[in-house]
């Protein structure tokens, strides 16, 4: 077996194991959403519902790092990369968007569901991965939207919506646009929040770390928050006394760890659909072992969690496609055309084309 096939097939297992990790926090974000929303309709409020989810992370991150010398020690990059400038500073509006996410969970799920919620954010998952691969967002390469990467992305909506469809044919749609569009809104930012992300993990040699950073910006924005409605008052419900309650924290510690290290192997779009993809079958195990009132499993839930997975292995093959065609050899293409030019013109073929030969093969050198 040669290098370069033993090579090939490290790089293939690699992207396997990623996208496997990218389907498990899709399957975190989808029990972390029955969580929030569960507390949120307990207490009566989605912000503290929230505040106290990402107060519970942001202790996890801080426990961590206080206990892990790794882990501490990637934080201590965290100042050298901000006043180094490593990236924009605005990247660290991610943990803004993080709070969003989990304020929509909270918010929106007690009046639509885990299932239409999941509808509305995957919809905007979709768009919004596919635009911050199309524009090459966080220094990575821009990628092409061919008809393959787009045909996965129309299945994976189809899926979600055929999966989802026995359990949102009776509501009043009327009642449902505002947190739906809510959710829609938040998927759409959540391809920027993960590309966000994975540019501070690179910054600061550390997921850990990033996570970490996007749990304190989040936790910060949701308190200011609380501290503006002090005046109007809030009333609040009694705390849940279940204590599964309050772990929707620690599984957004989960998400936004894995999907900060994965994005930069898979990109945003393969990412989001794979993480789609967990979140279907998250569905499934959540209504066949912990059924919420009404919730049914049947063929049309079945067969949209398969079309789904199918639209992850599309865009995955065409990903590849596209990686291949990153750099494109700009002398070749030059001496390709050049050869259809000259075919036309063929006075000037021979020593023309021999000048053309030269100049590839200098740049070749230069290259190296």
């Amino acid at each position: 077996m040669t290098t370069t096939t033993m090579t090939a097939q490290v790089r293939t297992g690699g992207k396997f194991l990623f996208t496997v990790l990218a389907i498990a926090s899709g399957l975190l974000l989808c029990v972390q959403s029955r969580i929030n929303g569960a507390l949120g309709a307990k207490l009566g409020d989605a912000i503290a519902a929230s505040t106290i989810s990402f107060g519970v992370g942001l202790a996890a991150m801080i426990l961590l790092a206080l206990l892990v010398p790794a882990v501490r020690s990637s934080v201590r990059q965290v100042p050298r990369a901000l006043a180094q400038g490593r990236f924009p500073r605005w990247y660290l509006v991610a943990g803004a968007v993080g709070a969003l996410i989990v304020f929509s969970q909270a918010a929106a799920v007690p009046l639509i569901g885990v299932a239409l919620f999941t509808v509305c954010l995957v919809t905007g998952q979709s768009i919004g991965s596919m635009f911050m691969d199309r524009v090459g967002f966080g220094g990575a390469m821009p990628r092409k939207i061919n008809a393959l990467r787009l045909l996965g992305v129309v299945l994976t909506i189809i899926g979600v919506i055929w999966a989802v469809s026995p359990r949102g044919a009776d509501a009043q749609l009327s009642t449902l646009l505002l947190p739906m569009a809510l959710s829609a809104a938040v998927g759409m930012l959540m391809g920027f929040q993960g590309a966000a992300n994975g540019v501070q993990a690179a910054a600061y040699g550390s997921a850990t770390a990033a996570t970490l950073v996007n749990f304190a910006v989040g936790f910060v924005v949701l308190m200011l928050v609380m501290i503006v409605r002090l005046p109007a008052g809030v009333e609040l419900n009694p705390l849940a006394s279940t204590w599964w309650h309050y772990i929707g924290g620690l599984l957004g510690c989960l998400f936004v760890g894995i999907t900060a290290m994965v994005v930069k192997r898979l990109g945003v779009l393969v990412t989001s659909l794979a993480a789609v993809g967990g979140q279907l079958v998250g569905s499934l195990l959540l209504d066949a072992f912990f059924p919420a009132p009404g919730s049914v499993i049947t063929t049309a839930t079945v067969m949209g969690t398969l079309l789904t997975l199918l639209a992850v292995g599309l865009a995955s093959v065409s990903r590849a496609r596209n990686a291949k065609d990153v750099h494109p050899p700009k002398l070749s293409c030059v001496k390709r055309i050049a050869r259809r030019v000259l075919a036309v013109y063929p006075p000037f073929s021979s020593a023309t084309y021999a000048g053309i030969h030269e100049l590839t093969a200098l740049g070749k050198g230069l290259g190296r």
